[in-house]
């Protein structure tokens, strides 16, 4: 299990040259809630935002991310329906349980990288919140309910 923040600018590595193709910028979510893949980009003087299927990813490391074929960064064709912090971004997003109850507002993603399956929420009430409380992680074994307003959660608290 990772967060997005333990991903984002992570390098991207091909395992055959070693050669560095860019880092992570951003997750690739689907309505469903699944992280279909991650963003990276690539290039030195003209970046280039472009697509890698969760699918295709060799290996998580805790220093990069391996893919066995560059030719796995794939332009994108239609733009994602959800990411965590660019397009239709769910950073910042009020977080409502099934029952009606506001938890907080979406910090980050907890989600299981083989799968592409969310199963945690990082959510924020504020920063002397955050300072007082702690960080409050939200569970939940099934995908929720992402709209243009909230994201709807069936929870476990922990």
């Amino acid at each position: 299990m990772r967060t997005f923040s333990l991903l984002k600018k992570q390098p991207v590595f091909d395992v055959k040259s070693g050669t560095k193709i860019g880092e992570v910028c951003d997750l690739f979510i689907t309505s469903d809630g699944v992280v279909k893949g991650l963003l990276v980009k690539k290039g030195v003087f003209f970046k280039q935002t472009v697509f890698l299927d969760i699918q295709k990813i060799a290996s998580f490391g805790a220093d990069g991310i391996m893919i066995e074929d560059p030719d796995h960064l794939e332009k994108l064709k239609t733009p994602p329906e959800y990411t965590f912090s660019h397009q239709h971004p769910l950073n910042g997003h009020m977080v409502v349980t099934k029952s009606g109850d506001s938890i907080g507002l979406l910090k980050d993603v907890y989600f299981l990288e083989e799968l592409g399956t969310i199963v945690g929420y990082e959510i924020t009430d504020g920063f002397f919140s955050e300072i007082t409380e702690g960080k409050q992680v939200i569970q939940s074994e099934k995908p929720p309910a992402i709209g243009r307003d909230a994201i709807i959660v069936d929870v476990n608290q922990t």
